[in-house]
């Protein structure tokens, strides 16, 4: 409805500046024939009726200039306080300043999507600047923390009367965090990988029923850990993707199901075929989330259950990877959840074309 009113405007406004040239022509027209009268009233008209249609428009088009001129100076201070304005929050926004807002509906013609291309880019700059003072406060969290725990417990096996349990304790206590600081730095390196755009992933058809079930088996040791029992209902689909960008996927929500999904509980993973997509659920009857929590899920560093997450070493961008990944291969990626209830993750990419 927007853009409909701003077109009629446009041409309403086009319309209007025909019609005051239009006017002004006749005004300097008309000028031009009452001067020469006078003139001719004082010094006689020419002979010729030519010269006095020649000497009429001559004079009317020098008129019609000057008015002209006489325009241009009257909007040219105005037109120049827009300029400064637009140069002022450019400066701004180029030093950091990313809080600039023109007040577009202020400004005459085309000055109208200038100020609003002001506006958006600020905005724009502004949500990246939040993105990276976020990113690196959760950076500097993630690995303070284990830091820390490394730090006290080295400082405590300094001590002579520790048995050789607790000695060992604290040792394996070092040795996990020290794995969880290797996995938040591959973590990182993955994700900026993927975010760059720069990597060419080779794409190519395989079954993506193999794939899973490949992986489910390759996970057989944590999932009988907890007495997990593991359900497939795996159609034949053959995907045109990169397996290993797609391997990370599937494991790290198998990984996130087997974690959550307390012992003895159930973990169903469906594959079928929906018109021009391969769609892959994965439901586990563990701790589920709340809807603030599933509008999150997917951002860097976030995490549904702070406490849980760090008892078992996750950083929060498992999901993150996961959710660019699908979109590299123009997939989505959802998930549906109440609390107690477990959770269901589908993921839909892209079926391989029939050729292949």
């Amino acid at each position: 409805m927007r853009k409909t009113s701003n077109w009629a405007w446009k041409i309403l406004r086009e319309i209007l500046q025909i019609i005051a040239l239009f006017a002004v022509l006749a005004v300097s027209w008309t000028a031009a024939t009452y001067l020469t009268k006078a003139v001719y009233a004082k010094t006689g008209a020419p002979s010729s009726a030519y010269v006095t249609q020649i000497i009429d428009l001559f004079l009317g088009v020098v008129i019609f200039f000057l008015c002209m001129m006489l325009l241009g100076l009257m909007f040219k201070h105005k037109q120049m306080a827009v300029l400064n304005a637009m140069t002022d929050a450019m400066r701004r926004i180029s030093q950091g300043d990313f809080n600039v807002k023109m007040e577009e509906h202020k400004l005459p013609g085309e000055f109208k999507m200038i100020a609003n291309g002001i506006n958006d880019m600020a905005e724009g700059l502004g949500r990246m600047e939040t993105m990276r003072q976020d990113f690196i406060s959760n950076v500097s969290h993630e690995i303070q923390s284990p830091l820390t725990s490394i730090r006290g417990f080295a400082r405590a096996l300094r001590n002579p009367r520790l048995t050789e349990e607790r000695r060992n304790h604290y040792l394996e206590i070092i040795e996990g965090e020290s794995r969880r600081l290797s996995q938040l730095s591959d973590n990182l390196l993955k994700l900026s990988s993927l975010e760059g755009d720069r990597t060419v992933f080779e794409m190519q058809p395989y079954r993506l029923d193999g794939q899973l079930r490949a992986l489910v088996l390759a996970s057989e040791p944590q999932w009988l850990a907890k007495r997990i029992q593991v359900d497939l209902e795996l159609a034949e689909v053959q995907i045109r993707a990169s397996e290993d960008l797609m391997s990370q996927v599937w494991m790290n929500l198998l990984h996130n199901s087997i974690k959550f999904t307390p012992e003895g509980g159930v973990i169903t993973i469906e594959l079928k075929a929906d018109r021009e997509a391969a769609v892959v659920t994965i439901t586990d009857t563990g701790i589920g989330m709340s809807e603030a929590d599933q509008l999150r899920i997917f951002e860097r560093f976030y995490k549904a259950d702070k406490s849980r997450n760090r008892s078992a070493g996750g950083s929060g961008l498992g999901l993150s990877i996961v959710k660019r990944i699908v979109d590299i291969h123009q997939g989505t990626v959802t998930v549906r959840s109440r609390p107690g209830e477990g959770s269901a993750f589908t993921v839909s990419v892209p079926l391989a074309p029939p050729t292949e």
